[in-house]
């Protein structure tokens, strides 16, 4: 590009820039002048990064970064278009341009660029509804990404952030929660405002209580991003996963009439119910020590407040779902338990572990003293 076409692009823009970013084109027109490409990329992001810059960002992109698009850091190149994106008329516009974005970085050296542009393309596909585009693109990327060693986190997070979104839009709420807690273990839960954290773990929320694949709540309930539901109108539903986890089926009946609340659990009621049974079921396992797992029909139903005659479903579609490892014996009306899928404990819970440790512990002291006794002169000799 001509000396001097820059020169008076950029003077132009400086007039038309707010007088506090005025200086920085000075800046930029100097590196770009010296060739300073790395020094130039990096003025440029903070530059755009300021939102009094949001009227020139596309044209200083159209006009002035694509004619040295090819010297600077690719993944920066990305960036700096999708804040100009940000400025396109409409997502029709912005579609055209981020889809020019990925052609453009869609080389050998720069498939990590490549990436984050397709991300960006899915997630305006998502916007206009266009599913199977969103898909494609979102597949793409991700064959991409499972042939990469390392990775800078803001394309793996871009990435599961449109990938979330797909599987929010499409109510497949297994992979929504699976992606939603990668894109949060991305990035620093400090970038997200107070409403986006309260909306994200409201939906991670939802997600886990309804979907017909996750019956341990373990990472959502020890992410802090859940504590953003804390002294809110959702605070309940906290207190409903927290409930869930321990099969705690008095309190589930306590909360249960917030469930009208949420238009997907309600429209998940008998599942939830059934989810919350298979729960109690598992707990009332774990309470047990491993030598006294086999429970009689009688003392599941008790314990569950399912009806008798739906007691042997329930312990087969927990085995099936492998949450417990067992047999059971339909004439004898026993469920043998043997192993019962771990989770995260409350504080409740790791009490009454702890009163099990001390009677395990009391066992084995009884028993050494009791093979002390008899063995006698043996042990002594």
């Amino acid at each position: 590009m001509d000396p001097e076409v820059v020169s008076n692009f950029l003077s132009e823009q400086r007039e038309n820039a707010p007088e506090d970013l005025q200086q920085p084109f000075l800046t930029i027109e100097d590196y770009w002048d010296r060739k300073l490409w790395h020094q130039l990329t990096d003025v440029l992001v903070d530059f755009f990064n300021s939102a009094a810059s949001a009227q020139q960002r596309l044209p200083l992109f159209r006009h002035f970064i694509l004619s040295f698009a090819e010297k600077i850091n690719q993944l920066k190149f990305v960036s700096l278009g999708l804040l100009a994106a940000s400025q396109c008329s409409d997502d029709q516009e912005r579609l055209s341009f981020l889809g020019d974005l990925a052609t453009k970085v869609n080389k050998p050296v720069s498939q990590d660029a490549y990436v984050y542009a397709l991300a960006a393309v899915a997630d305006v596909k998502l916007r206009v509804q266009d599913f199977a585009g969103a898909r494609k693109d979102l597949d793409t990327a991700e064959s991409i990404l499972d042939n990469f060693d390392s990775v800078e986190t803001e394309v793996h997070a871009a990435f599961y952030r449109t990938n979330a979104s797909h599987y929010r839009a499409k109510a497949e709420f297994g992979s929504y929660y699976k992606n939603a807690l990668l894109y949060l273990a991305c990035i620093d839960l400090k970038t997200l405002t107070l409403e986006d954290a309260q909306s994200r773990a409201y939906d991670l929320s939802i997600a886990a209580l309804v979907s017909d694949s996750i019956y341990n709540f373990g990472e959502l309930l020890l992410h802090p991003i859940l504590d953003s539901l804390s002294n809110t109108q959702h605070s309940w539903l906290r207190d409903l996963l927290f409930a869930f986890n321990r099969g705690d089926l008095n309190a589930y009946n306590v909360l249960e009439v917030n469930i009208a609340k949420a238009p997907l659990l309600n429209e998940h009621k008998a599942f939830l119910w059934q989810k919350i049974s298979l729960s109690a079921l598992t707990e009332a396992v774990f309470r047990r020590p491993p030598h006294d797992r086999a429970m009689t029909f009688k003392t599941i139903s008790q314990e569950t407040k399912v009806q008798p005659n739906e007691i042997e479903i329930l312990i087969m579609k927990a085995l099936s779902l492998g949450l417990l490892k067992g047999s059971i014996d339909q004439v004898a009306e026993i469920a043998r338990i043997n192993w019962v899928q771990p989770k995260v404990l409350d504080m409740k819970q790791i009490d009454n572990m702890r009163v099990r440790l001390k009677d395990w512990d009391s066992s084995v002291n009884n028993l050494g003293n009791w093979i002390e006794g008899v063995g006698k002169d043996v042990w002594a000799a």
